[in-house]
């Protein structure tokens, strides 16, 4: 009669309830992962360096059209005003550049979205009657359906 109960279960008794032991939680397997997830990770980090390098080079420009343009005003040289000119064109196909590059990225993110997974072939693993009890619950459930809709039909017209 000395038996050793657990805690649980003088817990129970004492409560006067049952006691269920949890379950314990499921590791989940890690996913592997895909080749594209890949690829979108590498091309995100390229837009993040083509940005960077666009900014810098519009700020440079920036900066060079400054100095070029005190230049230019100092010593009155006609060159000086084109090489001016050339570089706030420069710097104004860098800004049109790097729209562009948004614009692209936009796209690209809604190909990599778009991605569909077709099955071509598929195999199925069971016996025929089991295969045939699918489909027939398949071709019930869509017959049951249509004659929901044409008694449906038969009851509004009267």
């Amino acid at each position: 009669m000395n038996e050793k109960k657990s805690v649980d279960e003088k817990l129970s008794e004492a409560l006067n309830t049952e006691f269920k032991p949890k379950e314990e939680p499921k590791e989940l397997a890690p996913k592997p992962i895909r080749e594209i997830e890949v690829a979108a990770v590498d091309s995100e980090k390229d837009y993040w360096l083509v940005r960077k390098n666009m900014k810098e080079l519009i700020k440079q420009g920036e900066d060079a059209i400054d100095g070029i343009l005190n230049v230019a005003t100092q010593g009155d040289a006609p060159r000086a005003y084109e090489v001016a000119a050339q570089m706030i064109k420069t710097v104004a196909e860098v800004n049109k550049d790097l729209i562009d590059l948004h614009k692209k990225v936009k796209e690209i993110n809604k190909e990599e979205v778009n991605i569909n997974n077709t099955t071509n072939q598929s195999i199925y693993v069971g016996s025929t009657s089991d295969l045939q009890d699918l489909i027939n619950a398949e071709r019930s459930r869509t017959k049951a359906l249509t004659q929901d809709i044409i008694d449906t039909e038969i009851v509004n017209d009267k």
